[in-house]
């Protein structure tokens, strides 16, 4: 019987990367986004490389998300072996300037998102002996007034993948969390577009002083995620669990 990996957030960035390199060791991987067209495009790569592709567009921000995904899921494969919660984006706003509204927004997305699905997908992982990653950020232990919400909603995604994996000690499920740092992109490129616009200065000069502020080298690659994930979910993985891995080129200096 074939293996399957749920991605969500796969129609770009980080999810797209990581469902590409799962298509490498898993028979089929179900492809979660809002948008269509670039899901279309990822699956149709996806089955290039030998793997079965199940394409869900739905907003996880839905009360009824997860209930649908894991139920198409299991109705076409018949099990779940990894759950990757890569999708939330939530917005970069002044902690005096987001509104109830944007903070639930985001919550809702991320956080409640994820929740509902690993919960919902908990049984067919415990049948599997399956693997869940939750994807953080380095603004959950570094936030910034401009961008509360992303360490706020970072912090509690770390929590909870501290709490499901305790649970899963017991129910033999492996539950970790990924902390990727400056990963370039195309969300990224845009944010580094309107800054190098608003300060009337050239792209590259905008990454550079993003660069210079974060204390690192450069922009990591949304493949070296894909990569930290496949082996996160793998077998050789399988004593690692409750761990938060934190994949920023050196942003975060805490020990």
């Amino acid at each position: 019987m074939k293996s399957v990996a749920i991605v969500t957030g796969a129609s770009s960035g980080i999810g797209r990367s990581t469902a590409l390199r799962l298509a490498l060791d898993f028979g089929a991987v179900v492809l979660v986004a809002r948008g269509g067209e670039h899901l279309s495009e990822v699956a149709e790569e996806v089955r290039a490389m030998g793997a079965e592709s199940l394409m869900i567009e739905q907003d996880l921000s839905a009360i009824t998300a997860a209930e649908r995904i894991v139920g198409e899921t299991m109705a076409r494969f018949g099990r779940v072996d990894a759950l990757v919660n890569v999708a939330g984006a939530v917005p970069g706003i002044d902690v005096f300037q987001m509104s109830d509204e944007q903070w639930n927004t985001g919550m809702e997305l991320k956080f409640h998102g994820a929740r509902r699905l690993t919960i919902r997908a908990w049984e067919a992982l415990k049948a599997s002996k399956g693997a869940v990653v939750f994807v953080s950020g380095t603004a959950a232990i570094n936030p910034k007034p401009g961008a509360a919400a992303v360490g706020a909603i970072n912090a509690a995604i770390e929590a909870l993948a501290k709490a499901f994996a305790e649970r899963g000690i017991e129910d033999g499920v492996q539950v970790n969390s990924v902390s990727p740092g400056a990963i370039m992109t195309n969300r990224r490129l845009g944010m580094l577009e309107k800054v190098a616009a608003s300060k009337g200065i050239t792209l590259d000069q905008a990454k550079q002083i993003f660069l210079t502020q974060a204390g690192i080298g450069r922009f990591g690659k949304p493949e070296e995620i894909a990569e930290l994930m496949a082996f996160m979910v793998s077998q050789k993985a399988r004593w690692m669990t409750g761990s938060v891995v934190r994949f920023d080129g050196g942003e975060v200096k805490s020990v």
